[in-house]
C-alpha cells in the first residue's frame, strides 16, 4: 500500500518536472501589424486594390522588405505594373525612392520598362529624378536603350540629365544606338534627346561619338538625325 503510494507520487513528480521543464516556444502569434502586413503582400500578390487599402487601414508596414530581392510593396507592385495598387501605396505615404536589392525604385523601374502611368506617380510622389541603377545609369538611358518614346519624352520633361554617363561608359543617346535596331523608335528617341540638348560629341570609352556607333551600327537614318541637329 505504502509502495504503491510512494510510485503513484514519483510518477507525480516526474510529470510534473517534465511539464514544468518544458521549453517555451519560441514562435508567437504574430501581432496587428505582422498580419495586416502579410494581408497586403498577399493583396499585391492578387492584384488587388481595395484589399491592399484595407491592410494599409489595418496598420501594414509599407516599408517591409519581404518582397523578392528585399522589395517594398510598391517596387513589387511596380514590377508587376500595377497602376492601381501603386497608386493606393504612393498615397499612403510608400516610399517612390525606397530601392530593392538590386537597386531597383519604383521610379527606376518603371523608366525603365515603359510603364507610364506609374511612372508618372512617381514623379509627382517627389522621385529624385537623379537617382541610379545598379549599372549607375538614370531612368533615361535603359528607357532610351528600349525605345520607349514616350517614357523618354516624361523623363525629359521631368529634368533627367539627358548626358549622364553610366558605369559603362555610355550615354542615354549610346545605348540607344547601340544597344537596338537603329529602327524608327530608336531613331526617334535619338532625335528627342538631342531637342533636349544631349551632346552627340560625347564618346564611349573607345572614343567613338554617337555619330561614330551609329555609322559602325548600320543606323543610317540616326546618322542623318545628328547630322541634322549640327
Amino acid at each position: 500500500m505504502i509502495r504503491t503510494a510512494l510510485v503513484a507520487a514519483a510518477a507525480a513528480f516526474t510529470f510534473g518536472s517534465l511539464v514544468g521543464c518544458a521549453p517555451a516556444s519560441d514562435s508567437s502569434p504574430p501581432d496587428a501589424t505582422e498580419r495586416a502586413t502579410a494581408a497586403l503582400w498577399a493583396a499585391i500578390e492578387a492584384e488587388d486594390p481595395d484589399a491592399t487599402a484595407r491592410a494599409i487601414e489595418d496598420g501594414a508596414t509599407l516599408e517591409d522588405r519581404s518582397g523578392e530581392k528585399n522589395a517594398t510593396p510598391l517596387v513589387e507592385a511596380t514590377k508587376k505594373n500595377l497602376p492601381p495598387i501603386a497608386r493606393v501605396l504612393i498615397d499612403a505615404g510608400a516610399d517612390v525612392n525606397a530601392k530593392d536589392g538590386i537597386q531597383d525604385s519604383a521610379f527606376l523601374y518603371a523608366g525603365a520598362e515603359g510603364f507610364d502611368e506609374i511612372l508618372k506617380m512617381t514623379i509627382d510622389a517627389g522621385a529624385d529624378v537623379t537617382s541610379t541603377n545598379r549599372y549607375g545609369g538614370t531612368a533615361l538611358i535603359p528607357a532610351s536603350e528600349h525605345g520607349h518614346v514616350s517614357t523618354v519624352k516624361i523623363l525629359i520633361a521631368a529634368g533627367v540629365p539627358v548626358d549622364h554617363v553610366n558605369d559603362l561608359g555610355w550615354t542615354a543617346m549610346h545605348e540607344a544606338i547601340v544597344l537596338n535596331d537603329g529602327g524608327p523608335a530608336q531613331v526617334e528617341t535619338v532625335g528627342l534627346l538631342l531637342e533636349a540638348g544631349a551632346d552627340p560629341d560625347i564618346t564611349d570609352r573607345e572614343g567613338r561619338t554617337s555619330r561614330e556607333l551609329a555609322l559602325e551600327h548600320g543606323h543610317d537614318e540616326i546618322v542623318a538625325v545628328i547630322d541634322a541637329a549640327g
